[in-house]
């Protein structure tokens, strides 16, 4: 896999010499500014890009150093993982969201919420901007205020599935070689299947703009060339569905 061989340590990690381990770096540095990059989209201009990369780095170095090939994972996806988590433990460092951004994204959350329960579907843009006492536009400008704060790693205190995953496992469980389902494997097909549910019940255009995003890997501006949207646009819709879905999971760790 990619080079990765040498003497198992009595922890079950493998050592690797100097220069496996410094290929395998340089073969995989191409993902941290992919990572970085997808990030960064979501972010206000004045985040220095700069600490993304270094911090990206310092995961990939953290990936080759923890890797443990007895688990059957792809390094690949092993080190995505690290790189994205060591890039967002870095923005929850830097603190760059302010405090009143994030209670606003919480009273968004909070509003879905209690929109799906009282219609007992979607509620759709005007009826959200009702609730909120809000001018359409307004609406639209708020969603772009709050577009960051829905960034999530699996250790954040504001993550709904908190409680249910575990970090270690996830990075067990993902990218598997034998063809198992990740989440079956964690014992977690019921929440697989609230997830999926969730996903499925998103307006037609949300559901689109989440697929091309996560499972295709198209960038938010590819998305909007796709669709015929405004990059604006489509962040906007992102935002929203996944405002829509951490209000539904809510339920379902509640549950």
């Amino acid at each position: 896999m990619n080079g990765y061989g040498g003497k198992h340590s009595g922890v079950g990690r493998t050592t690797l010499a100097a220069e496996q381990r410094e290929a395998l770096i340089l073969e995989h540095t191409p993902l941290i500014r992919y990572v970085a990059g997808r990030i960064a989209m979501r972010l206000p201009a004045h985040v220095p890009l700069d600490d993304l990369y270094s911090a990206g780095v310092l995961g990939l170095i953290d990936a080759v150093d923890k890797f443990d090939p007895e688990q059957n994972v792809k390094f690949k996806t092993y080190a995505e993982f690290r790189i994205r988590g060591a890039i967002l433990d870095e923005l929850r460092a830097m603190d760059w969201v302010p405090r009143s951004v994030r209670k606003k994204g919480s009273q968004l959350e909070d509003v879905y919420q209690r929109l799906q329960h009282r219609l007992g579907r979607e509620p759709d843009d005007e009826e959200v901007a009702g609730e909120l006492k809000l001018e359409l536009e307004e609406f639209y400008g708020l969603l772009d205020e709050v577009k960051g704060v829905n960034l999530l790693s699996l250790d954040d205190p504001d993550n709904p599935l908190l409680g249910h995953l575990d970090a270690e496992q996830v990075l067990a469980a993902l990218g598997r070689e034998d063809g198992e389902d990740p989440l079956a494997r964690l014992g977690l097909a019921e929440l697989r299947g609230q997830v999926a549910q969730a996903i499925g019940g998103l307006p037609e255009k949300e559901k689109l703009v989440v697929s091309l995003y996560y499972y295709d890997e198209l960038t938010m501006r590819e998305i909007g060339q796709v669709l015929g949207y405004t990059e604006s646009r489509i962040s906007q819709m992102h935002t929203k569905a996944i405002l829509r879905l951490r209000a539904r999971l809510r339920d379902v760790v509640a549950a």
